[in-house]
């Protein structure tokens, strides 16, 4: 029983080199991870990486939406999952403080809103704020600043391409 052990514990330490390349390392804390994906909302793809470059991000450093990134956890190189995200902990719901309605004299002069258009104006502190004309009546146009995969919930498709 003693030499299966010793020799066990000898194997173990043979193949330590190993655990510590990558693709045995594992999603935690600090770690910077690498992956495709393609995400849909509503059976329909809202983004994906296919021809891209993988997303890089660093694990906890709340660099995507919290739960994907809490699903992710544990996970290494080459592993594929299907995450489905709540709307919650995605984007939020849609808040309707943040359909605004605008008077048509604050746009500039050269630009004609178009319900679909995609608008951004500066916020008091210089930062800009994006959003989509919903509605235009005659002396206003109704911007939605919500993002536009709020209220939604999302499915990934993921495969990890490298955890450092």
């Amino acid at each position: 029983m003693a030499i299966r052990m010793v020799t066990f514990f000898l194997l173990m330490l043979s193949c330590a080199p190993l655990y510590a390349q990558e693709g045995f390392e594992v999603i935690s804390e600090g770690k910077t991870v690498q992956f495709d994906y393609t995400v849909t909302a509503d059976g329909k793809v809202a983004d994906t990486t296919e021809g891209k470059e993988p997303l890089e991000y660093v694990h906890g450093a709340r660099m995507i939406i919290p739960g994907l990134e809490k699903q992710l956890e544990g996970l290494k190189v080459n592993d594929e999952k299907t995450i489905t995200v709540l709307a919650e902990d995605a984007y939020g719901p849609i808040d309707p403080r943040a359909v605004i309605e605008i008077p048509k004299d604050q746009f500039p002069a050269d630009l004609i809103p178009q319900k679909g258009l995609p608008v951004q104006i500066e916020l008091q502190n210089g930062q800009p704020l994006m959003g989509i004309v919903e509605d235009v009546k005659e002396n206003s146009v109704i911007v939605n600043f919500n993002h536009p995969l709020a209220g939604q919930d999302l499915v990934f498709k993921v495969k990890i391409v490298s955890v450092k």
